[in-house]
């Protein structure tokens, strides 16, 4: 678990990766299209993560031309871009001050964000509770990934919407999760229902402040 969160290995600024002009010919604008193509032909690389990893990096080293395509964020919720029975990619906008409790995934993670900030923490299983093991605060231009067996919660700890594109090597739809009772750690089958409730009552919040 250490290993993943190495910030020399998976939170890549934008200092370190330089966007080249693509020998196809690739215009300086975030082509929504062509980075889900690309995304495809890498997940099938055999390090895919890790292969996936540079794409996001590339993408979210220009976060305003990201923004540009995909729009300034108005709404709150997991968008689905790409889904496939071994991918999913999603932009995933976070609302203010808005906390998801201790959750897993069961399969890979790796999210780039491109508008506002991202704490994560990283929580190890102790028992029949998971306990607090490391954390990661992203911000644009950010990428993290997280192993298929990692837990973690998330926090948009700014009062401004955050957006990120999250991807998963996976049916991230069809997967029966675990979450943690934010209070007493214990461990139970997530309500994927559920939690698409919490993203709709916190949309309903923040469009509340906006009138």
């Amino acid at each position: 678990m250490t290993t993943y969160l190495s910030r020399r290995n998976f939170l890549v600024g934008a200092a370190g990766l330089a966007v080249a002009s693509s020998a196809r010919g690739q215009s300086n604008r975030f082509d929504l299209d062509r980075f889900v193509e690309d995304v495809r032909l890498a997940n099938r690389e055999a390090d895919a993560q890790r292969a996936i990893e540079e794409v996001l990096a590339r993408a979210v080293s220009q976060p305003s031309r990201v923004l540009e395509a995909l729009g300034e964020p108005t709404a709150v919720g997991p968008l689905p871009i790409y889904s496939s029975p071994d991918l999913t990619i999603l932009n995933v906008v976070w609302a203010p001050l808005m906390v998801l409790q201790p959750h897993n995934h069961l399969m890979w993670a790796t999210i780039g964000i491109y508008t506002g900030r991202e704490d994560n923490i990283i929580w190890e299983r102790r028992g029949d509770v998971v306990e607090a093991s490391g954390a990661a605060s992203l911000s644009e231009s950010e990428i993290f990934s997280l192993p298929d067996d990692a837990i973690h919660s998330v926090t948009n700890p700014i009062p401004r919407l955050t957006a990120a594109i999250h991807i998963y090597g996976g049916d991230f739809f069809a997967a029966e999760r675990s979450e943690w009772d934010p209070e007493l750690l214990t461990e139970h089958p997530q309500d994927f229902e559920e939690v698409q409730q919490r993203f709709r009552d916190a949309n309903e919040r923040f469009q509340a402040t906006r009138q």
